[in-house]
């Protein structure tokens, strides 16, 4: 019998990294998802939902590759540009799972100019946003309406932010199920527009290609049907400096037993950087991907947990 799709979510209790942070820990773990993170969800609901046989989307990897194995799964196709510094693991895994790879030089054509000039090539297919549609929300809300059926009173989620499909999703699932615990968003400092958004009221993008490991954040800016959703939703962001988020990485491996990318360890990294939101306190920590390059992996798991 086929194993059911999207996967359920991997639940970790771990009591040593508890003791690390300061907080009664539960991880929500998408790196077993398929294709290796929640961004299947998203992708699974949109290629089933949407009238196209043909699926254009911009990627730094893991929604391009969930794309990928969800149009081959529906007998579908999928061009994905990514930026040329993309982890080349993931670049490997778009080709892998049937996808064409078209990679962009971010010095020259920003992510949006590459989707906007695929659409024109491609005037049939469906351009999807890997944050900013409503398909892509919908699907991601399957993990908020699993982390509320639980059962455990969580007092806070704490969930990676980039263009804000994974919060907004989540957002929405808790709702749906009656859940209400505070969310809170975790996002690369040297990529921050999700934060300084919530600070002006508007939308703030980044300038350029934000120069951080989470490359799953990077980002130009929240999304306009997610920010719609998280200017209410969200309980405050924290700012995760670089060296919290290699840590981050690195208490996942060392007092876990879980292997994740930069992006997922956001929520660990922001309990390094501001214990005191969290102290105490029953937290969900959504680790969103474990999709990482060998070669990066084995660079930030080279300090002991906590150091850079």
């Amino acid at each position: 019998m086929d194993a059911p799709l999207p996967r359920p979510t991997t639940v970790v209790h771990a009591p040593r990294l508890s003791e690390r942070l300061g907080a009664e820990v539960t991880l929500v773990s998408e790196t077993f998802q398929e294709t290796g993170s929640f961004k299947f969800r998203a992708a699974w609901n949109l290629v089933r939902s949407a009238p196209s046989e043909l699926f254009l989307t911009v990627s730094s990897g893991n929604f391009g590759q969930a794309l990928a194995r969800a149009a081959a799964l529906a007998g579908k196709r999928a061009i994905v540009a990514m930026p040329a510094g993309s982890a080349a693991v993931k670049v490997d895994a778009v080709r892998h799972w049937g996808a064409t790879v078209e990679l962009l030089d971010p010095a020259r054509e920003s992510r949006s100019e590459g989707l906007a000039r695929l659409a024109r090539q491609h005037p049939e297919g469906y351009v999807a946003s890997p944050y900013d549609d409503a398909l892509v929300i919908a699907g991601n809300a399957s993990l908020g309406r699993e982390i509320a059926a639980l059962g455990i009173p969580f007092e806070a989620v704490v969930v990676p932010v980039g263009g804000g499909g994974l919060a907004s999703g989540i957002a929405t699932g808790l709702a749906d199920a009656g859940a209400h615990p505070a969310l809170w968003g975790a996002e690369p400092l040297a990529a921050n527009d999700a934060a300084r958004s919530l600070r002006s009221g508007r939308v703030e993008r980044n300038a350029g290609e934000p120069a951080t490991l989470a490359d799953g954040a990077r980002t130009p800016s929240l999304g306009a049907r997610n920010w719609e959703i998280l200017r209410t939703a969200l309980a405050g962001i924290v700012e995760v400096p670089e060296r919290e988020i290699r840590a981050g990485v690195s208490c996942l491996f060392a007092l876990a037993n879980l292997k994740c990318e930069p992006t997922g360890a956001l929520p660990v990294g922001a309990l390094l950087a501001e214990p005191g939101h969290f102290r105490g306190r029953r937290v969900a920590l959504v680790v969103s991907g474990g999709n990482v390059d060998p070669s990066l992996y084995a660079e930030l798991l080279g300090g002991e947990p906590g150091s850079e």
